[in-house]
């Protein structure tokens, strides 16, 4: 039986969509699991995350303030005791294999039976259960996945790992190495231990690192792929960093964005060289597929002669 050894207790907000990113970050600061509801009438959203009663509190009143300086919203936070006894377990109960796109299936180690016949199975703690493919920017980034795999990109990196799910999505499906990183430590153990759970160990380099102001991420060669299912700030703000990572012809597969947001993220990579070749949603989540132009292409550009114009 599933147990967790110290009291629980679930903190909440309700806030307006264009607040939701910031309030999203800083309950992800101090809770494990961070879930996300709409409340169609009244269009506002609940954002819940469960952590153990009394730890972290002066991080999350830290980040509440941010959040609120952020969006200009003033959330209110609610909070109520979660009982241990039975929590993870209705957690695998509320965690069933998820059937994604056409090759992939994630199911929880609480689930016995055989495998999804012609899928690519990833196996996940459903005590994580957050990153297990049911939230739908995962759900996006995965399918884009599918569609960029003839690419055969060699180079792969995943930025803001959680998980660790869409690192071992690529390394199965593309058979190849998968730097993954993250800037929380807890979720960096955890990508390393799921690896280790689906025999991907020797394929997922799972270490802790600050987005691209880490050496071991900059000083790779440029990427064929990179995976960034973060937040919509944050991408646009590490835009300029990622554009000239990408190598000739390289592929960018961006989430965690509102439909709402994707507009904005989009224009700041656009400003950086990148283009759009598709968007797939998973609504209210918006997936960006972006690439870079290959060398020959930005040699056309860059030399493309004007025409003179009449007199």
């Amino acid at each position: 039986m599933l147990r967790h050894a110290t009291a629980l207790e679930t903190v909440f907000v309700v806030v307006p969509e264009d607040a939701m990113e910031a309030y999203e970050a800083a309950l992800s600061q101090v809770c494990g699991t961070v879930g996300f509801f709409k409340d169609d009438a009244t269009e506002l959203w609940t954002i819940e995350g469960v952590k153990d009663q009394g730890a972290g509190e002066p991080e999350l009143a830290s980040a509440l303030a941010v959040a609120e300086l952020a969006s200009g919203f003033a959330a209110v936070l609610g909070r109520h005791a979660t009982a241990t006894e039975g929590w993870l377990a209705r957690t695998a109960e509320a965690f069933p294999e998820q059937l994604v796109g056409r090759r992939f299936a994630v199911r929880g180690t609480h689930l016995s039976g055989p495998l999804a016949p012609g899928r690519l199975t990833i196996v996940l703690d459903a005590a994580i259960a957050f990153g297990s493919g049911e939230h739908g920017s995962t759900r996006g980034c995965l399918r884009a996945l599918e569609r960029v795999a003839a690419r055969r990109p060699a180079r792969v990196l995943d930025l803001g790992t959680g998980s660790g799910i869409l690192a071992m999505a690529a390394a199965m499906l593309l058979r190849r190495r998968v730097l993954a990183t993250d800037i929380d430590p807890w979720s960096v153990r955890v990508a390393r231990d799921n690896a280790r759970r689906n025999g991907l160990r020797a394929r997922v380099r799972a270490l802790r690192a600050d987005g691209w102001g880490s050496p071991a991420v900059r000083g790779l060669a440029r990427y064929d792929l990179i995976l960034a299912n973060i937040l919509a700030r944050p991408l646009t703000r590490m835009a300029r960093h990622l554009a000239p990572a990408l190598a000739p012809g390289g592929t960018a597969i961006l989430a965690g964005l509102l439909d709402s947001q994707a507009r904005w993220v989009l224009a700041a990579h656009r400003h950086h060289g990148l283009v759009l070749e598709r968007a797939i949603r998973e609504r209210p989540w918006t997936t960006l597929v972006l690439r870079r132009r290959s060398r020959y292409r930005e040699c056309l550009v860059s030399h493309r002669v004007k025409r003179p114009q009449p007199h």
